[in-house]
């Protein structure tokens, strides 16, 4: 049975949203549309000769990845992209979260482990459909699942901040960098070692998980960035 002409359409019009976003992805990273430039519908549907619709689409696949910001009166702005600021966070999560997790682990339960190992499934399921938003959500809840028995609030606190701060470098790192196969295999690693009583190693590999993960963003956004410079 062919495919109807509904479905043909919402085929085309991911398609193109899909061209859309890849193209502007390529502008903002590249340094083209800087940090809160105005990124108009209508201009854009008519520089791409398409209408407002895979326009809309790939802005709000573009926010999923944190490269823009969508306001009700505002429309989308292009995010901050600084490697400053990367450096800060993820060097600052390096450092809090092994030690968290050294507390933590040996009080993880069988409940803690099936909730952890449930998280694991549902990330790789959205990292199949690529649902990007989610991505960052569930490595949100991931790591503080694996320190909530570390009773240490006040740094607990500061690395729940730290988490929902670099909640779009995580989006971003994850999808720009196609870091998300490595970012699962890490996950279930770092599970197994804390189920086996290897804490000192799945801090080691925490902390190495982390510095990567802000490594691999930096090295992108330079790499792009530079190769706008010498142009």
């Amino acid at each position: 049975m062919p495919p109807s002409k509904p479905a043909q359409k919402s085929l085309q019009h991911r398609t193109i949203s899909s061209a859309v976003a890849e193209e502007l992805r390529r502008r903002i990273v590249n340094g083209e549309f800087g940090s809160g430039f105005q990124l108009r519908q209508d201009a854009l549907a008519g520089e791409f000769g398409v209408s407002r619709i895979p326009v809309r689409e790939a802005l709000m696949q573009l926010e999923a990845e944190g490269l823009v910001k969508i306001h009700p009166h505002r429309g989308a702005i292009v995010s901050e992209l600084s490697t400053e600021e990367i450096d800060e966070l993820f060097d600052l999560r390096s450092l809090l979260e092994p030690r968290l997790l050294k507390a933590s682990a040996p009080r993880l339960t069988e409940a803690d482990y099936s909730r952890l190992n449930g998280i694991l499934q549902e990330y790789s399921s959205e990292l199949r459909a690529m649902h990007i938003s989610r991505w960052g959500e569930l490595n949100t809840e991931f790591h503080m699942v694996l320190y909530q028995h570390a009773r240490q609030p006040r740094s607990l606190a500061v690395v729940a901040n730290l988490l929902q701060e670099s909640d779009r470098h995580t989006r971003l790192q994850l999808s720009l960098t196609h870091g998300m196969e490595r970012a699962a295999a890490e996950h279930a690693e770092i599970l197994r070692l804390c189920a086996e009583g290897k804490i000192g190693a799945a801090c080691a590999l925490l902390k190495t998980h982390i510095e990567g993960a802000g490594k691999s963003l930096r090295s992108y956004l330079e790499e792009h960035q530079g190769a706008k410079a010498k142009k």
